[in-house]
């Protein structure tokens, strides 16, 4: 495997999956809407046949909060960008953003200016999958990266990037399947890249406890919970896409330090349980709480 902190898009296509499954429950029982996620998914009939309790009954089967953490970690980073890009954000960076729909999707100012970077392959298919009438497309730059040749920093700025614009970036579910080293260098590139202003950053990150201590990464009374990790871990590794990388919180937290960022929220699926998921009736007992990764916003100041 190679340092790229960018993949091809099995996971990319997993995600797209849950998000058409959340998408399908009744309006007043979901927490997202993304009408683009069924462009991606392999069998977005059947599953839109089956209903959406029938499929996330599936999905409990195999791990149970699965569906939910996902589903939790998209909605909190939506939050964090309306919010932010309402407040005065005036760019965001989506790295390794696979099919992620937030440009489309989301209610952002028309002002924001949108960089989605990941590999061209990635980013050919889902272009070629999306309708031509997307809303705020005209927003969204595509910028293509190959890390062992080119610079992040030189592929951004080439694409339009404006280093005195306040940014927020994001690198969701990608840290566990690339290099320490890939990810520390893209924190340094990003800080660099906005020194003259500043930058808000969304880091998910799986705890290194899975194989130290699998039961510390699920709830109280979680099934099988050592069992359930390997087969996590397994089957990823068996799609060819390994989990490489995990972290402890202040190994995490250090490497943000070194880089002039500092931790704003830290939280998994146990804290946004009550928060997303009760008010829709659909709160989830600690014997299925999944929250063996984390979400993690950081925040750096101008440099003086």
């Amino acid at each position: 495997m190679n340092n790229s902190i960018f993949l091809k898009d099995g996971t990319a296509q997993g995600i797209a999956k849950q998000r058409l499954i959340e998408t399908i429950a009744k309006s007043g029982e979901r927490l997202i809407n993304d009408p683009y996620a069924e462009s991606f998914v392999i069998g977005a009939a059947l599953i839109k046949m089956m209903g959406h309790k029938l499929n996330v009954w599936l999905t409990q089967k195999l791990a149970p909060g699965f569906h939910e953490h996902l589903m939790s970690r998209t909605l909190f980073i939506d939050d964090l960008i309306e919010k932010n890009a309402a407040s005065g954000a005036e760019q965001y960076v989506i790295l390794g953003a696979g099919y992620d729909s937030r440009a489309h999707r989301l209610e952002l100012p028309t002002s924001l200016k949108i960089f989605e970077v990941d590999q061209p392959e990635v980013q050919d298919r889902k272009r070629s999958k999306l309708p031509n009438d997307l809303p705020n497309s005209g927003n969204v730059t595509y910028v293509t990266v190959d890390f062992t040749h080119q610079s992040l920093s030189k592929r951004l700025t080439d694409a339009g990037f404006d280093q005195s614009k306040y940014t927020i970036f994001t690198l969701e579910g990608v840290s566990q399947y690339v290099t320490k080293e890939a990810v520390s260098s893209t924190i340094e590139e990003m800080a660099l890249l906005t020194k003259k202003i500043g930058s808000l950053f969304f880091i998910s990150y799986v705890n290194e406890l899975l194989h130290k201590n699998p039961q510390a990464c699920f709830g109280k009374g979680y099934p099988k919970a050592a069992k359930r990790a390997k087969f996590i871990t397994d089957l990823s590794a068996k799609v060819g896409e390994p989990w490489v990388s995990f972290y402890s919180t202040e190994e995490i937290e250090n490497l943000l330090a070194q880089n002039g960022y500092s931790v704003e929220d830290n939280v998994t699926l146990e804290d946004l349980n009550a928060q997303y998921f009760a008010p829709i009736g659909r709160a989830l007992p600690d014997d299925q709480i999944f929250k063996l990764e984390h979400f993690l916003v950081a925040r750096s100041h101008r440099d003086t």
